[in-house]
């Protein structure tokens, strides 16, 4: 499969073939010419008592981004972890570990989102440690203390992907193990909700 979707080459190429893989999906979803095929009860009996992804997925909880669809996936394919915001707290972390770990995911996505409620919650209430939604505020306000001056909620949600990536890196020692020995790699990503496009950031 060629690369049509400015990955990068020196990627490790398990991971290579996956992202391309989900992005060509993505495609096939902008294009309403979905061609997932694993969406019946014959392949959750496949899997009744084994899983093997080939990727992990944290996406926000956000109702409009949902991973199996938007990358045209069905049941079995992808580890999917959904919470507001993206926010890396201490579950979050250990779920993707599992992945990583237990089943050797070569590609971890990190897919933030246009129009993210979580952004703009913070946005409005920064530095302000609210009564309701602390340990989400709690995630996303180092941005805001780096980068104060971001107005645009969609840029904010792209530098907070960013900032998630090296939250995984700095505190957990499996994922920054897989990542250094060239069996795991994280591909940041951008949900756009006027296009459908996932784009890589």
């Amino acid at each position: 499969m060629s690369n049509n979707f400015n990955i990068p080459e020196n990627i490790p190429a398990a991971a290579k073939n996956e992202l391309e893989k989900l992005l060509k999906g993505n495609r096939n979803f902008v294009e309403g010419t979905p061609t997932a095929k694993n969406m019946c009860l014959e392949t959750l009996r496949k899997y009744a008592f084994h899983q093997e992804p080939y990727a992990a997925v944290l996406s926000c909880s956000d109702s409009r981004v949902v991973p199996e669809i938007i990358f045209d996936c069905g049941i079995g394919e992808l580890f999917v972890i959904r919470v507001a915001g993206i926010t890396a707290g201490p579950n979050i972390i250990e779920s993707i570990e599992y992945a990583v770990k237990k089943l050797r995911v070569p590609l971890v996505i990190l897919l933030g989102h246009d129009d993210c409620g979580v952004m703009k919650y913070a946005k409005d209430h920064y530095p302000e440690i609210t009564d309701d939604f602390q340990s989400i505020i709690k995630c996303v306000y180092p941005v805001l203390e780096k980068k104060e001056d971001i107005t645009c909620h969609n840029y904010f949600a792209q530098e907070h992907t960013r900032w998630v990536e090296e939250v995984l890196l700095e505190k957990s020692k499996i994922v920054k193990d897989a990542v250094d020995n060239g069996s795991l790699y994280i591909a940041k990503c951008h949900f756009d909700h006027s296009t459908g496009l996932v784009n890589l950031i």
